[in-house]
């Protein structure tokens, strides 16, 4: 009787084992999804990055714009100031 309970019991292990092994590998096909996923969340990083990148060199540029065309407004208003003087000058005499 007892050598039967024994054999029971090394079926029961035995099975216990197998399970172990299957959920094992379960857990290792789940974190080779994980890591997937990870490699793939990087890349988006890295695209964004890229486009924060093309971003900031377009605030650039615009930037730049800006100050041409600050730079051309006040050669336009320093004109305009000498034209006033020239005019209140001949005005005087």
């Amino acid at each position: 009787m007892r050598k039967i309970v024994a054999f029971l019991m090394q079926g029961d292990a035995l099975a216990l084992l197998v399970d172990a092994l299957a959920l094992s590998a379960d857990a290792l096909a789940l974190l080779v999804d994980a890591l997937a996923l990870l490699v793939d969340a990087l890349a988006l990083l890295a695209d964004a990055l890229a486009l924060l990148a093309d971003a900031l060199a377009l605030l650039a540029d615009a930037l730049a714009l800006q100050s041409i065309v600050l730079r051309r407004i006040l050669i336009h208003l320093e004109g305009v100031s000498i034209i006033k003087r020239s005019l209140q000058a001949v005005k005087v005499r």
